[in-house]
């Protein structure tokens, strides 16, 4: 085969001799090289434009691998026919006699009634029906068609029906001068380079054009999955009323921190390992870790209360305490930043967190055993009920929730609670939204908060609100490890509604 430049070099030679190449398929069997060569050379040569072409559809019968052997060896039919005996013979030994070539000409002898099966005798025998031996008339179409020979229309129904033959399509083209034709090709500037300013050939140098309408190849960047597109739309409403995020890195956290700071009874169901991850190793964080002094007065207001409590008269166990887990809420974190505010010498103070936590629960389309809380919390003299829920309002207002309603419930650090309830346009239904409640007294004091200072919070989750507002109806299918990443790039830009 010649090499492309060469063939290149003769292909131009031949249009500017000729003024065309007539068929580009003759001419590539005339130079002995494969025609898929010379179209490469000619689509090389099209895009510099210094040809054009146009192109020239063939078609033709051929056979098909089956087509070609009965063109060799006869059809299918007149080879089953030959191996059976004249007297016949029992079915299957004859058909294990012929080999592979039984199973297409059993069928195809039997239809043209050369052979028959007969079962009256109990076995199943072979038997000529037919007198001598028929033409072969498949047989012969297919070799008259292997020789080159035409076929008449009937002849090729037949031959195309039963798949041995069919039609082959392939494209030459007539090549002629394009606006740029040479007998050689100039390489083209690319772009200026310091050489040719210093020369000055940049004056007389040929630029390849630029095709300035061209989109380009999009940039392999990533996307944001939607957590974080809501995510960032509730940062930006905490920030926007004033409120400073809270530090929740600390994934792991002892359960002094997760429950006993929270006034959570050691005999809570929550502290169970089937709702709650312990940890093997390390196992526990020493009490020691808790400054002086808190961790008697959290004792102390369990075992026998204080502040208007009873406590929960029971003992309080510093084992139970020092159990290391995966946090179970981010209520973890506000318990460090309140006990950190009272020791700093307390002022009002308005702080949120969005964050991971875990639970020991069984994965299903709505559940995993790890999700997002949002928290929002007012750390303030004076705070009652009407604080928190004007607080609540403002809030879901900017994410596009007008509709409130609440309802009385029990959570063991804070009373009074409520549960949040929105009316929600695209679902057209109420849906709990979040959880919220005045910190409790027996949880406050301890730290060192002065009397008369409450903290409003509330707490909801990220998950279910991204899955209404992105048609998500199987949390596997938003968080983990079955997560589309070709989904991930298509959600659009999620506004909540503002």
């Amino acid at each position: 085969m010649a090499p492309s430049a060469d063939l290149e070099r003769d292909l131009l030679r031949a249009v500017h001799d000729a003024g065309a190449v007539d068929d580009t398929g003759a001419w590539a069997e005339d130079r002995g090289v494969e025609h898929a060569t010379v179209v490469g050379v000619v689509k090389s040569l099209i895009a510099a434009e210094m040809v054009d072409a146009s192109p020239i559809p063939h078609s033709r019968l051929a056979l098909t691998a089956t087509g070609a052997e009965f063109a060799e060896h006869g059809s299918a039919e007149s080879r089953a026919l030959a191996g059976v005996p004249a007297d016949g013979g029992e079915l299957a030994s004859v058909k294990a006699a012929l080999g592979p070539v039984a199973a297409l000409g059993f069928p195809a002898a039997m239809a043209a009634k050369w052979i028959k099966v007969d079962k009256s005798s109990g076995e199943a025998r072979v038997v000529r029906v037919v007198e001598g031996t028929p033409a072969d008339v498949v047989g012969a179409a297919c070799a008259s068609l292997a020789a080159g020979a035409a076929l008449d229309d009937a002849t090729a129904a037949a031959l195309k029906k039963r798949k041995l033959a069919a039609v082959e399509t392939w494209t030459t083209y007539r090549v002629g001068k394009g606006p740029a034709f040479a007998l050689e090709r100039v390489a083209l500037a690319t772009d200026v380079t310091a050489s040719m300013v210093a020369t000055g050939a940049w004056k007389t140098a040929t630029f390849k054009t630029l095709n300035l309408d061209a989109l380009g190849t999009l940039p392999a960047g990533g996307a944001l999955h939607p957590l974080l597109k809501v995510r960032a739309a509730y940062r930006a409403i905490f920030v926007g009323m004033g409120f400073a995020e809270m530090d929740t890195n600390a994934w792991v956290e002892s359960a002094f921190w997760n429950f006993d700071a929270l006034f959570q009874p050691q005999q809570h169901p929550a502290r169970d390992a089937h709702d709650t991850f312990f940890l093997a190793d390390p196992p526990t964080t020493p009490l020691s870790t808790v400054p002086a002094g808190y961790a008697a007065r959290v004792r102390a207001v369990h075992e026998r209360g204080g502040h208007g409590s009873c406590g929960y008269d029971a003992p309080w166990a510093p084992a139970e305490a020092e159990k290391n887990l995966l946090r179970t809420h981010t209520t973890a974190v506000s318990s460090r930043m309140l006990f950190k505010i009272a020791q700093a010498g307390f002022r009002p103070a308005r702080m949120f967190s969005i964050d991971r936590v875990f639970r020991n629960e069984a994965v299903d389309r709505t559940h995993l055993a790890e999700f997002h809380q949002v928290e929002g919390l007012v750390c303030a003299p004076g705070l009652g009920l009407g604080d928190l829920i004007g607080t609540l309002r403002a809030f879901f207002d900017r994410l596009g929730l007008t509709k409130l309603r609440f309802k009385p419930a029990y959570n063991p650090y804070t009373e009074p609670s409520m549960e949040i309830f929105a009316f929600s346009d695209q679902l057209g239904k109420w849906i709990e939204v979040g959880n919220s409640g005045l910190f409790r007294p027996e949880m406050l004091r301890p730290m060192g908060l002065p009397d008369g200072v409450r903290v409003a919070a509330w707490g909801l989750s990220l998950e279910r609100p991204t899955m209404i507002l992105y048609g998500i109806d199987n949390i596997r299918d938003l968080f983990g490890h079955k997560v589309s990443l070709s989904t991930v790039r298509r959600n659009p830009v999620c506004r909540l509604g503002l």
